[in-house]
């Protein structure tokens, strides 16, 4: 194929726009095409910036160099791509001082995944550019340091200002804090409420998390006092839910869901995504077997009007990704496709609901009350 102004455009075409969906060459996102030799420039410009700079410049350098060679010298000005990403924030940034939003990662019930994609979406809005934390608030049942690889990882404290901070462990560009990383694997957390919100509440106001454009918080399973105590010491951004079809699992998802609409906590929930959608052996990679029922929080995302922002399939090399502990997303394949599209899904989510909604404020509640939803 010649190395031509059609041509190039033809190849850009194939490159998406992920909050609009749209192509970047219909949305006339590429300007000052330039050729010459073995060399493209161009710059990207957009009206409605995005925060996928990153992403949207590496699509256009493996679109072009995979059609025409990966000798190929292609000089891309994503300038006009990049913006700050917006906050909703209100208390003055008083605890988590650099952190713009706060996400929240439920589920109604445990071992549909959550943990596994909180840690796949952490990574994929950090390879797409942003700066993330991921904050392991599942007390009893931390994964994160497996997950990630640094089992035997120990946190540094430094003392700052007479006060000890604890000082997140970073990988594939995600600072992340566990309870993990301060108790043996096989030793059991027999800890009250009081105990676990305790180390939750150090974990958020006594780290150095420093500037995050994202900091998710992956929460244990149910709705308790752990929850609780996140939206009285954070004003969450938003919340996203994660659940399998299987409709014993649905059930336990729109608890969730009420848990965060309810009137004293007022959190909106920006999204559902749906885990183990299907199974797809790998030495079938076409077929899909519905093993724990079809479409559950696709037809819960009808009901309710929340926006289903992502399906993703139960593979077996999701299972070896975290066991071995390299995340799905950081390989080249289409369950990484699936991970990244529902993270540049949840940004844009954020992005709106900053832009249309009033800036979550933290919870007042009385801590010996119970909040029934």
């Amino acid at each position: 194929m010649d190395i031509n102004i059609d041509n190039v455009l033809d190849i850009l075409k194939q490159v998406k726009d992920p909050e609009t969906g749209k192509d970047i060459v219909s949305l006339k996102a590429v300007q000052s095409l330039e050729i010459s030799d073995n060399k493209i420039s161009f710059s990207l410009i957009f009206a409605n910036k995005s925060p996928f700079a990153n992403s949207i410049e590496k699509a256009c350098q493996k679109a072009l160099k995979s059609a025409f060679s990966e000798d190929l010298t292609v000089n891309i000005d994503t300038s006009g791509v990049k913006k700050s990403i917006t906050t909703a924030r209100t208390d003055n940034n008083e605890v988590l001082p650099g952190v713009k939003n706060i996400l929240a990662i439920a589920s109604g019930k445990g071992g549909v995944g959550k943990s596994t994609v909180s840690i796949n979406l952490a990574v994929a809005l950090a390879k797409a550019g942003a700066k993330v934390g991921l904050l392991d608030a599942d007390v009893y049942g931390p994964s994160q340091p497996k997950m990630f690889g640094v089992e035997g990882a120990k946190p540094k404290v430094e003392k700052i200002n007479g006060k000890d901070i604890i000082l997140p462990i970073e990988k594939y560009g995600v600072k992340m804090l566990s309870i993990g990383f301060f108790v043996k694997p096989e030793q059991a957390l027999i800890w009250r409420g009081a105990m676990a919100t305790s180390a939750l509440t150090q974990f958020i106001k006594d780290t150095m998390w420093g500037e995050l454009d994202y900091l998710l918080i992956d929460l244990p399973p149910g709705t308790s006092d752990i929850h609780l105590t996140m939206v009285q010491t954070v004003p969450v951004t938003a919340a996203v839910i994660v659940s399998t079809p299987q409709q014993v699992a649905i059930a336990d998802a729109i608890k969730g869901i009420s848990m965060f609409k309810a009137d004293k906590i007022e959190v909106p929930v920006i999204g559902l995504i749906e885990n183990m959608a299907w199974f797809t052996p790998a030495e079938l990679p076409e077929n899909k077997y519905y093993i724990f029922g079809k479409d559950g929080m696709k037809n819960l995302a009808k009901e309710t009007g929340i926006p289903l922002l992502g399906q993703i399939p139960l593979v077996q090399s999701i299972c070896d990704s975290g066991d071995s502990g390299k995340p799905s997303v950081l390989e080249d394949d289409s369950i990484a496709e699936a991970f990244k599209k529902t993270a540049q899904s949840i940004a844009a989510k954020i992005e709106e609901r900053n832009s249309l909604l009033d800036p979550t404020k933290k919870v007042e509640i009385d801590p010996d009350a119970s909040c029934a939803v």
